[in-house]
């Protein structure tokens, strides 16, 4: 099977290293990758939102499937580019139609399809820039601390959460009045804060039969302790320790099968991921938000711990088998730490040569996945804010980490940055 691959991160790395394994794959093609993809795939140099040339090179190179890795392409429509085609007959498509992708394309929308098919989340009101002054008059009148998000996609940085009054309605002036994430703050939603921990949950459906691949648990912010300003993830664990047996019930009860049958109901088809983050909130689950892909950093543990061939899964998805899957799990937890250019998430550097890469870890240890890398001259050098993803395995999430903090110290680059304390906080619940 000759597969295309689209994305350039971390999480791209994660699912080529794993279809690498597969007995189905013949040719595997990454657009436009990453030094990591470059080293066991072959990486094209495509822009992913060039819809006509990834159809030109899916028709030259005989593309039996498509896997849509981030989500700008998806909200713009590609699956629906090609399945609307009579151009590429039998190709496989990984990933929601754009119907299917405004689950994560715009927060209002989803917020409205959880009130609709009754699934758990905060309460939430939603404003545009034509009336900002009635966006600050709700935050008057609600109890800080205040959950303020930019209804488009943002990369990750489009969540600002404070407690000061002044400064949320400041948020409002800088998303809706100057712009501060284009077209993606033409409006935003404000929510009730939820107190409690984070979770995040992996479903792949078709829009009936579905599979839950382990949850994890991930870290936004910059710097220990969670402070600083959000990223796009410095790390993350799994299996998420508090994830017990009733928790977990709750959530395939109060939020997977409704959110697949609300799907349904709503004529919306989908086949692909859905990465839903969840609030533990005393032993009940609440939905922050839905992606509709695989996350990043999430993919760096989640994949090295699914036993059982991606590509596989894939297939069956693609030809409506999914529901005959035998998805296998591996006991053991995985952790990851992002290595991060200096100055991330603000300001930094790229081009700089990256070393250690040549003492990678043990297979059975750990996996370096490349995300914001590139190759020159032969060698492997910085290209973005997240650089590496130190992936560490153990028979518990102490074992990992420590596997994961002796990768992230053997690789080195200019004003390399990352957090101490990724699971330290799981890690003491469980304790």
């Amino acid at each position: 099977m000759n597969v295309l691959l689209l994305g350039s991160g971390g999480c791209e790395h994660a699912i080529a290293w794993k279809l690498t394994q597969s007995s189905l794959l013949s040719n595997l093609y990454v657009a436009p990758g990453n030094a990591g993809t470059d080293s066991i795939a072959t990486n094209v140099d495509i822009d992913i939102m060039d819809f006509p040339s990834i159809g030109r090179f899916v028709r030259k190179h005989d593309i039996n499937m498509l896997i849509v890795g981030p989500e700008a392409p998806l909200v713009e429509g590609i699956i629906d580019f090609f399945q609307d085609s009579d151009k590429f007959e039998g190709l496989v498509t990984i990933g929601p139609r754009k119907a299917g992708a405004m689950l994560e394309g715009s927060k209002d929308f989803a917020k409205a399809f959880m009130v609709r098919h009754d699934i758990p989340t905060a309460d939430y009101a939603t404003f545009t820039n034509n009336d900002i002054d009635a966006a600050k008059v709700f935050i008057d009148e609600i109890t800080p601390p205040y959950v303020i998000k930019a209804d488009g996609l943002a990369a990750g940085k489009g969540v600002i959460i404070t407690s000061d009054r002044a400064e949320a309605k400041a948020t409002l002036d800088d998303i809706l009045v100057g712009n501060q994430f284009g077209d993606a703050g033409s409006q935003v939603v404000i929510e009730q804060f939820m107190e409690g921990i984070e979770v995040s949950y992996f479903v792949v459906t078709d829009g009936d039969a579905y599979r839950i691949l382990p949850s994890a648990k991930d870290y936004k912010r910059a710097g220990d302790g969670d402070t600083g300003p959000n990223t796009g993830g410095m790390g993350a664990v799994s299996p998420v320790p508090f994830v017990d047996a009733e928790f977990h019930t709750k959530t395939l009860n109060q939020i997977i099968i409704p959110t697949i049958k609300g799907l349904k109901e709503d004529e919306i088809p989908f086949n692909g991921f859905i990465f839903i983050g969840l609030m533990k909130v005393g032993s009940d689950p609440y939905v922050i938000e839905y992606n509709t892909r695989l996350g990043d950093p999430e993919t760096e543990v989640i994949l090295p711990r699914v036993k059982s061939d991606l590509l596989h899964m894939f297939d069956a998805l693609g030809s409506g088998m999914l529901s005959e899957y035998d998805l296998q799990i591996d006991e053991r937890a995985a952790t990851t730490v992002i290595l991060t250019s200096g100055g991330y998430p603000g300001a930094y550097d790229k081009g700089i040569t990256i070393t250690g890469l040549d003492k990678t870890p043990d297979a059975k240890e750990g996996i370096v996945f490349h995300a914001g890398t590139k190759t020159s001259r032969g060698k492997v050098q910085t290209n973005g804010g997240r650089v590496i993803a130190c992936t560490g395995l153990g028979a518990n999430l102490e074992k990992a980490l420590e596997r994961s903090y002796k990768i992230a110290d053997s690789i080195d680059f200019g004003k390399k940055q990352y957090r101490k304390d990724i699971g330290q906080d799981v890690i003491a619940k469980e304790e």
